[in-house]
């Protein structure tokens, strides 16, 4: 009998743990259907901004008010309504969030990426509105105020997330990174803030300097297979602890790191670099893996299999924290040369 491949994330039943993360691999209709046709069992679609929300009201506000006043006809609907104006950006988002719903019959993900407080989160209605199954909350933070505490930071997170849960009664996943002072008491603080589920990790991508021009350049870097190590240990040490779903994101490239992730208490794997690279068809690749892994052990279904190695489940917990650092650096030894 094979093994029963599928969960649930969000409180949305999945065919299986496989999910396409927030990427270009999840940008066009062609590329989704692509996707579910592989076998993925649910998409992040990639997000949209806060800048570009507030950039664009703050423009249809600019050409709402030029002329205000100017003349009589202006008093009496010489000008379009505020509402009239495109909104290319935000408008465009929504359409593709409508015309995936349309096309796909695995649950799609929203995504919203921001930093603080503020009236662009209103814009998680008008997700809620256009038919999102859920919606991925990327808080892409990085402090550069030496004046500003830890705690200070933190307060930011955790009024962003109250925002956003205020406006939607869809489930709420807040993506975050790994750079807390304790990262299990900031997931249950998140969780009483409103997060459904955690996707660890988000990964931050770091400026690069031209020599030539002295100037900073963007370069965008896949994730590399060891960064799966980070949420591992995470999601291991998190399992049990927070009553939320966990995803894990980050260094996803095979069936190997996807049964891990399951092991120690992942709900959902979700991958983007993979697709990237092997493109869509490669899911079906890790999902016969996966399943040929789990029949040959007998596993009666991934619920059996989820959280079996976790800190609290597995046979060396200490090797979640000290002990096997300790052990790490005792024992290695030069390559021969």
């Amino acid at each position: 009998m094979s093994t029963n491949m599928t969960t649930t994330y969000l409180g949305l039943q999945l065919a299986n743990p496989l999910m396409a993360s927030s990427s270009p691999a999840t940008g066009s209709v062609d590329s989704l259907r692509e996707l579910e046709a592989a076998g993925i069992a649910a998409v992040v679609l990639p997000s949209i901004f806060e800048e570009q929300i507030e950039h664009e009201a703050m423009d249809s506000l600019r050409l709402y008010e030029q002329g205000a006043d100017s003349f009589a006809e202006a008093l009496s609907g010489f000008f379009p309504e505020f509402g009239d104006y495109a909104d290319t950006n935000t408008r465009s988002y929504l359409s593709h969030l409508t015309d995936a719903k349309e096309a796909l019959s695995v649950p799609v993900i929203a995504s919203l990426n921001g930093t603080s407080d503020g009236g662009w989160t209103q814009y998680a209605r008008k997700i809620e509105d256009a038919g999102a199954d859920a919606l991925e909350l990327n808080i892409y933070l990085i402090p550069t105020d030496a004046t500003a505490s830890g705690t200070q930071v933190e307060q930011r997170y955790l009024d962003l997330v109250r925002s956003v849960r205020s406006e939607i009664k869809i489930p709420l996943a807040v993506k975050i990174g790994p750079y807390f002072s304790s990262l299990p008491y900031m997931a249950k603080q998140l969780t009483e803030a409103g997060a459904d589920g955690l996707v660890l990790f988000n990964r931050f991508f770091q400026p690069d300097i031209n020599l030539e021009t002295l100037e900073l350049e963007t370069k965008v870097h896949l994730s590399p297979p060891t960064a799966s190590l980070l949420p591992l240990r995470w999601i291991g040490i998190l399992r049990g602890h927070v009553s939320v779903d966990l995803a894990l994101t980050s260094g996803i490239y095979n069936a190997a790191d996807a049964l891990k992730g399951l092991l120690v208490g992942a709900d959902a794997v979700m991958m983007a670099s993979a697709l990237l690279r092997n493109g869509a068809g490669y899911v079906s690749t890790m999902l016969s893996e996966m399943q040929a892994w789990l029949d040959e052990r007998d596993y009666l279904s991934v619920r059996q299999l989820r959280g079996s190695m976790s800190i609290s489940a597995a046979p060396n917990p200490e090797a979640f924290v000290r002990a096997n650092y300790m052990k790490m650096l005792t024992t290695y030894t030069p390559p021969e040369r």
